[in-house]
């Protein structure tokens, strides 16, 4: 069971990612290279994958084991035209992302063209303690459920202004909860804001975040706040207008 789990893992990376290295395999599934690239060899020997040098593909067939677009394909989807057009307006990136256990996953993302980029990629992750996207997917649950979500091991430092007191994330994502957005001011990266505001679903739970990135020498906080606040907000309520209505 445990190898059909990493197996399947690397399955779901295909859907998010489209092309796999063995390193991106291993990566996805928490495996060894050898290991995904056994898997990966599989499935290309059951025609669900396509090998090409060091890159593989997922075919057809391999599409028909899910069946219809996942919820969150569909969530993606939905989104991709207005973080262009949210993108477009602030002339930086806009992503969305999900919560995946302890971070935060990005399925859709309209990049804005900078010399210096945030470094944040379709299918990656950041850790939901520390990032606007993570405080505004976390702040639907009970400080129980983000305590057993986060875990009881030390949470890391990436910069000096890294929160990594857990009443003092606690007190963020409480924040968040009030004001409906949450802003991560090089928490992650020296020199990078961001911003994030929930995406709300048809059963009124938190299930997608919208986020804006920038660098702290071009966006100051304030200008988070009182320019691209409402452009995100809009972007989102727009999003779950178009999810309610399945379109």
């Amino acid at each position: 069971m445990g190898g059909l789990a990493k197996g399947l893992a690397i399955i779901e990376a295909f859907a998010i990612h489209g092309v796999l290295s063995v390193s991106d395999a291993a990566r996805a599934s928490g495996t060894s290279r050898a290991a995904a690239r056994r898997c990966l060899i599989t499935l290309t020997q059951l025609g669900y994958v396509d090998q090409s040098g060091r890159e593989f593909r997922p075919l057809p067939r391999l599409g028909s084991l899910g069946g219809a677009m996942t919820r969150r394909d569909q969530i993606a989807r939905l989104a991709e035209p207005l973080l262009a057009r949210a993108r477009d307006e602030l002339a930086e990136s806009v992503s969305l992302a999900v919560l995946d256990k302890d971070t935060s996953l990005f399925v859709a993302r309209a990049e804005a063209e900078h010399i210096v980029s945030t470094g944040v990629r379709v299918g990656a992750h950041l850790p939901a303690y520390c990032s606007a996207t993570g405080r505004v997917l976390l702040s639907q649950f009970s400080d129980d459920e983000i305590m057993k979500r986060l875990g009881r091991k030390p949470l890391r430092s990436r910069t000096a202004h890294t929160i990594t007191k857990m009443p003092l994330i606690l007190a963020e994502i409480h924040a968040a909860r009030k004001r409906v957005y949450a802003i991560s001011d090089e928490e992650l990266e020296l020199g990078m804001r961001s911003l994030a505001v929930p995406v709300i679903g048809e059963d009124h739970e938190i299930i997608a975040a919208i986020s804006v990135s920038a660098a702290s020498a071009r966006v100051r906080t304030i200008d988070l706040r009182n320019h691209f606040l409402p452009i995100l907000q809009s972007c989102s309520k727009t999003l779950s207008q178009r999810i309610s209505n399945g379109n």
